[in-house]
């Protein structure tokens, strides 16, 4: 991608894009801390190879909004992605703009109706944080099952998009991070089986890993409607917490500004904050969400929906910790 060669109205939209950066993202400080975030970048595939994709071009997705995601992921450490897909166009072209010091890995496609042929994967800045060895898919036991505190029904098959694990490096600092996209299926319902199959995985985890002193967080989008609802409560039964600065903060591009408390809770991050064995050692400082959306082709008339396709349309999320 030719980002030495910028057009005009991209390069100048770039920059307020990474003044706004630089007012709502906390700066990488060299071992003082940690920027972990996640995000469901839509339909993540493809590209048009043009700055600005026309009527006629398909996908919508081309070299500006490529830019556009490249810019916020180059601030964070790593960050967890959901929705990549088969083609891999548009993730290469954004791993050769962020440079050779960026690594990733990721899972191959899931098949089936409900996998949507994504794949999970992880970015990260190679300066920062190293992969420390571990890289594994999460598949639940047959006995667990018969344990009545995660639902009679919650594990009657797999998941529907496998859960990936993955841990890192920083500092004196170890960390498995679990991304994770819950099947959204016909109804809640058939959401909640997974979330209660994750939370329980994620306690056993972190009671089994407390004896490396290694932090366990999980991130992804967990198409969780509302806060106390039945998925909410799925999620968070074996004690995981969402930090206050994520509870309040609009998920989807088109939650309503003036109430962002009640858009989809979809996206999260989480981790446990009590407990000996599964709580988290590193301390957390801050975290907030990226509103790319005005910031994202500037000039050109283009609706929420078509911004979707070539950006996101979800926000991405993302934490501070200290190191």
């Amino acid at each position: 991608m030719p980002f030495d060669q910028l057009p005009a109205e991209v390069e100048e939209g770039l920059d307020e894009l990474s003044a706004y950066l630089g007012q709502h993202i906390p700066p990488k400080k060299m071992e003082q801390n940690l920027l972990i975030a996640t995000w469901n970048i839509r339909a993540f595939s493809s590209l048009t190879r043009k700055w600005f994709a026309g009527d006629n071009d398909s996908p919508k997705r081309d070299y500006w909004g490529v830019s556009i995601i490249t810019e916020i992921v180059s601030r964070f450490d790593v960050i967890a992605i959901q929705e990549i897909k088969g083609d891999l166009r548009a993730l290469r072209t954004m791993m050769k703009a962020l440079g050779p010091d960026w690594g990733f890995l990721m899972t191959d496609i899931t098949l089936g109706d409900a996998g949507n042929s994504e794949r999970l994967g992880f970015v990260y800045d190679t300066r920062r944080v190293t992969p420390s060895g571990l890289a594994a898919e999460l598949v639940v036991p047959e006995d667990w099952r018969e344990q009545e505190n995660i639902g009679e029904n919650a594990l009657e098959r797999q998941f529907a998009r496998t859960p990936y694990a993955v841990s890192f490096r920083a500092g004196t600092e170890t960390f498995i991070l679990v991304t994770l996209h819950v099947d959204y299926g016909d109804n809640a319902d058939d959401r909640v089986p997974e979330l209660q199959g994750i939370a329980k995985w994620m306690k056993d985890w972190a009671n089994r890993s407390n004896r490396w002193h290694h932090n366990l967080i999980v991130l992804g989008d967990f198409n969780i409607d509302r806060a106390g609802d039945k998925l909410w409560q799925a999620f968070t039964s074996t004690g995981l917490k969402v930090p206050d600065e994520l509870m309040n903060v609009p998920k989807s591009i088109f939650a309503d500004p003036d109430e962002p408390q009640n858009d989809k809770f979809y996206d999260q991050v989480a981790w446990f904050t009590t407990g000996k064995k599964q709580k988290l050692h590193m301390t957390y400082k801050t975290g907030g969400y990226v509103d790319f959306v005005p910031l994202s082709y500037q000039g050109k008339d283009l609706s929420k929906t078509a911004k979707s396709w070539r950006v996101s349309d979800h926000y991405p999320l993302w934490t501070e910790f200290e190191i």
